[in-house]
Order: C-alpha cells, then structure tokens, then sequence
C-alpha cells in the first residue's frame, strides 16, 4: 500500500464502505482527513447507498489519530487551524449525513479515531479496541473531538478519558460507557455482525432512517462553528515549545 496512505469508498447491495488506511497505524495526516470527508459526503450523496460503513485496513491499530510528523512540521497558526480542521471536517461530514453510519472497530484507537467512534450511529468493536484520549499528554487537549466523545459518552465519562490522558481504557469500559454498541471476540463474528446489520438498514426506508438519524442528531447544529473554534484553539497550542518538546518525546516511545 501507498507510503501516504489510502481511501478508497465502494457500493455494495446499497452498503457504502469506507476503508481509510495507512502505514503508521492508520494515523491521519492532512490529505487523508481531507479524502476522507470527500468520502463520507460522496458516500451520503450516492443514489444506490442506503448505509455507510467506515473501518480502517490491516489488523493493528483502528486509528492512531494525528500524525505527528505532520503536527510538528506546523510552522504558524493558519496551519495549525487548518490540520486540526481535518478532524472538524470529518466529524461533521459524519454528524451532516442522511444515512446511518456503522463503524468497524479493531485494535487500539486514539485521538481522533476516538472521535470517529463518536461519530458513528453504531460501532461493533472487537475485545482489542482499546482507547485513549492522548491529547493533554502531549500538550494539547481534545477540543475539536470533545463535541463528538462528550455527546456519545456523557460529560463524566470524557472527563475521565480526556484527564487521565496516558491510560488505556479497555474495549468493555467503552461498551459500559456507550462509546461502542457491541463488543464481539473475533473478526469474523464482528464482519457477520456488520453484515447483517448492514443489510437489515440497506433494506429499510431511507426516509423513515434519515428522519430517525435527524432526531438522534438534534441539537448539534452549531457544531460547524464550535468545532472551528476548536481548531483554532488546537493550532494555537501546537505552536508552543511545550507541545513540540512533548510530541517529540512520544514519538520516541
């Protein structure tokens, strides 16, 4: 596969899939956020979708959120904005979408794939999906997934997540807290499930789920804004001496 990465968005029995990858640990850089968002809005568009599915390639890590490379190479603060619009832009792609969407969860999730999660409608996860809300401890903080993770999980729950932001939180503490919808054993009962789900919405009203979605969905209408803010905050932070110096230590772990 590609050294940047790929997206790719196919239709299948009116099932959109939406499989993002890349080689360090399906970590997002800048043009990845950016297809992925075109994905997501083509995929919400296309005629013959009824549902999306997203999950990520390989079996490692889901989402190993922001690429550090690229967080270091920000040299001011348009930049900044614009790399932590990114996770903006795909959150609300998700949150603006007529159509259900079922994430695929596997291996350890991070920052914004945390985020993604979120974002989903439903999530199956198998028992290794992990998550941590790394932010704080590289001098940052997860204010543009904060929305998202707030909303799925409850304010306790994120407060926990986003505070004690070096500890992994196992894949039964996410179903307990609603970050996942099931947790299943193996790959193989996870792809079945994902399946059949897939299906049973493929085959029902696209009206009666896009009004449903609609209600399940109110009241994050300022989310465009709010999320900007928080970018803006995040490509402030990434500019200081403390975040570089930390990024640069978890990079050699």
């Amino acid at each position: 596969m590609p050294e940047n990465g790929t997206i790719s968005h196919t239709v299948n029995n009116q099932i959109s899939t939406i499989e993002f990858f890349h080689p360090k640990g399906n970590s997002l850089p800048g043009k990845l956020l950016m297809e992925l968002t075109q994905k997501i809005e083509e995929a919400s568009l296309h005629p013959e979708s009824r549902v999306i599915v997203i999950k990520s390639g390989g079996d490692g890590a889901f989402c190993a959120g922001a690429s550090f490379d690229e967080l270091l190479a920000i040299s001011n603060l348009d930049e900044g904005k614009e790399f932590f619009m990114g996770f903006a832009n795909v959150i609300n792609a998700m949150r603006r979408s007529t159509k259900f969407i079922i994430a695929r969860i596997h291996g350890k999730v991070v920052g914004g794939g945390v985020g993604i999660a979120a974002s989903a409608d439903f999530v199956f996860a198998h028992t290794s999906a992990s998550v941590k809300l790394s932010e704080l401890a590289v001098g940052l903080g997860p204010f543009v997934v904060g929305p998202a993770v707030g909303r799925k999980i409850g304010v306790g729950a994120f407060t926990s997540l986003s505070v004690d932001a070096r500890s992994w939180y196992d894949a039964s503490w996410a179903l307990t807290n609603n970050l996942y919808s099931k947790v299943l054993d193996s790959l193989e009962e996870m792809d079945e499930a994902i399946a059949k789900l897939a299906g049973e919405l493929a085959a029902s009203n696209p009206q009666a789920m896009k009004e449903l979605r609609e209600i399940q969905w109110n009241g994050t209408g300022h989310w465009g804004p709010t999320l900007e803010q928080r970018a803006e905050i995040s490509g402030r932070l990434v500019l200081s001496d403390f975040t570089r110096e930390f990024i640069e230590e978890f990079k050699k772990k």
